[in-house]
């Protein structure tokens, strides 16, 4: 097999490579720190028996300590009653854009919240949705003309989701009334930035408008949910997107049986889009978890492979809320349904080693075109995934078995050469002396240089 080379093209903001420690400054500009964070998506509601910012806060020294870096919370607005899902009602069917949802708590312990994640040096972003609200949202009786309308008058209905409503994007007025509701949270709060709901059901003109706008305040933080295979105009504005293809193509990959190679193929279209943006690289979400199940449920045997990969790869690992239990359940949408923590965290250490890796180690920056990632050729092509990711003198070299079975292999490549620490096992190996591997199921090795 022909080594490959996947080669990043445009830089964005690049510093200094040199920078080597686990910490950073809230002064730094989301240029500086996304190169090397991670993200950690909070489920408000489920994540205490209290579901409050109260509550979580309290968990917020675990999660420094197990080396995230940035918090993502779930919608955190009033949820519309009209219409609404279950006892409870859907997060993402907005009543109010300026607003706290008093499940939560207060618009005040909501700002104790944010002040308390950057005391302990988290950055913190708050979901955004604006493609749509709930029936009942302030503006269907203040500015009913901010909304579509079907042709009987009536405001209309999301794609398969009932319960909300669109909004219309040709409407200037909305527009501003839209952005000023963004700006609301920075100025009030210091948020550091935005995770945008369904960003490419909106007009990619729209955040052309807002991002520059909003940032008026403060430079930002921007995660859109969108694919950029599938709308490439929309990662000329964000600074990371999500990877929904890869997602899928990976759960049919180990499901239906699929050639190792199609994966493969699909990671060297999203390293042609380049370095301007990143992708996020995840296992499970919120909308993964309820609807279609948790990581174990479509990975199985390469779940832990999987999180490797994500926290190794080009861009951003992006974790849900329990996945260092790790949580074996879907976690229903419309009720209350309390993630079961223990004491224990299993799976707490494992992520620990891989994101304070991802974030030291100037060979795992996404984003950053001094950064080369090369396909490692090796024995068994179909089973086994081995990359190695290089930035000048530094090196890291990832080794996953992505098959059902065991697999004794070796890697027949010149990139790799020299000694490496294994960051899990500890222990030092020199490639030079042999490149030989016997995997068991669920095996993965990641080395640094």
């Amino acid at each position: 097999m022909k080594k490959l080379i996947l080669l990043a093209i445009i830089g964005l903001g690049i510093v200094s490579c040199t920078t080597q420690k686990n910490t950073r400054k809230m002064t730094q500009l989301p240029k500086d720190w996304k190169h090397t964070t991670n993200i950690y998506e909070v489920n408000i509601r489920q994540y205490t028996q209290e579901g409050t910012f109260k509550a979580f806060a309290k968990e917020m020294p675990r999660l420094k300590s197990m080396g995230i870096q940035t918090l993502w919370l779930m919608p955190i607005t009033p949820i519309a009653q009209q219409n609404k899902k279950g006892s409870l009602g859907s997060p993402y069917a907005a009543a109010d854009y300026t607003s706290i949802n008093p499940e939560f708590g207060t618009l005040q312990d909501f700002k104790d919240l944010v002040n308390e994640a950057h005391r302990l040096g988290f950055t913190i972003i708050i979901d955004w949705v604006a493609n749509h609200t709930g029936w009942d949202h302030v503006w269907t009786k203040t500015h009913p003309e901010f909304y579509l309308k079907d042709p009987d008058g009536k405001f209309h209905i999301a794609s398969g989701m009932d319960d909300i409503i669109e909004l219309d994007y040709k409407n200037q007025e909305m527009r501003l009334a839209m952005i000023d509701a963004m700006k609301f949270w920075v100025q009030e709060t210091n948020i550091d930035g935005f995770r945008c709901d369904l960003a490419s059901w909106v007009e990619v003109d729209f955040w052309q408008q807002a991002r520059p706008e909003v940032e008026k305040v403060k430079p930002l933080f921007w995660l859109g949910e969108f694919d950029e295979l599938e709308s490439p105009e929309y990662g000329k504005v964000f600074d990371a997107s999500y990877s929904w293809k890869w997602m899928h193509k990976s759960a049919d990959y180990y499901k239906k049986n699929e050639p190792l190679q199609e994966l493969k193929d699909l990671l060297v279209q999203y390293s042609n889009i380049g370095d301007a943006s990143m992708r996020a690289w995840f296992t499970s979400n919120h909308d993964e978890n309820s609807w279609n199940g948790t990581e174990y449920e479509k990975y199985a045997v390469i779940a832990k492979p999987m999180a490797v990969f994500s926290a190794t790869w080009n861009g951003i690992p992006l974790l849900y809320s329990g996945q260092e239990l790790p949580n074996m359940k879907r976690l229903e949408f419309f009720e209350k349904d309390v993630i079961k923590w223990t004491n224990t965290y299993q799976v707490a250490d494992f992520y620990k080693t891989l994101l304070e890796l991802k974030s030291s180690n100037p060979a795992l920056r996404g984003g950053d075109p001094n950064v080369t990632t090369y396909f490692l050729n090796t024995t068994a092509n179909d089973k086994i995934l081995a990359y190695i990711r290089k930035n000048g003198n530094d090196e890291v070299l990832v080794v996953l078995n992505m098959s059902k079975e065991p697999v004794s292999f070796s890697i027949e490549d010149q990139q790799l050469s020299g000694t490496f620490k294994n960051v899990f096992e500890k222990n030092r190996r020199n490639f030079d002396e042999g490149k030989d591997f016997n995997f068991k199921v669920s095996d993965y090795a990641v080395f640094e240089k």
